[in-house]
């Protein structure tokens, strides 16, 4: 049993820490471990490259570069609204987080950015992205996918997803 190994086709269970700029920002301490399907871009590819070959039990750091990660920031993602095009119920500060609707009327999740006399400025990049991201891994369970966890293309016994 303990001779298996972190790759492709394999369903991998991991606690992690998460930092970025030296702050814990996501952790599975206190949730279930994450669960994902070792090979199917689950999770983001710089991590996923990184766990090849681990053991159950092993511990890794792993810095994940933006470009493996959440992508660079996207400067055509910053976009300014005029201030009469938002709810008044909306308070209109840096770094608050709004849901508003894209060209194609899907949901799509920006911050507020900049707050001018008439215009704000939204950044609708990930919150991590152009971020380094450090992860500290440690595999807690593997096995092998199931057929039908193959032809899905992730896991199926529950946990969330990212």
């Amino acid at each position: 049993m303990s001779d298996l190994k972190v790759q492709e086709g394999f369903v991998v269970s991991i606690n992690y820490t998460l930092h970025v700029d030296g702050e814990l920002i996501d952790s599975s301490q206190g949730n279930e471990p994450l669960e994902f399907l070792q090979g199917a871009g689950n999770i983001i590819p710089g991590l996923e490259d990184e766990l090849y070959g681990m053991k159950i039990g092993e511990n890794k750091k792993v810095t994940v570069a933006p470009e493996d990660g959440y992508g660079e920031l996207d400067e055509e993602a910053f976009v300014e609204v005029p201030k009469d095009q938002f709810p008044s119920d909306i308070p209109l500060e840096e770094g608050v987080e709004l849901q508003v609707q894209g060209e194609d009327g899907e949901p799509m999740m920006a911050r507020i950015d900049e707050v001018g006399e008439d215009v704000v400025t939204l950044d609708f990049n990930h919150p991590l992205a152009g971020k380094e991201l450090a992860f500290d891994v440690t595999i807690v369970a593997l096995r092998e996918a199931t057929e039908e966890e193959m032809e899905h293309g992730h896991s199926h016994s529950g946990g969330h997803h990212h």
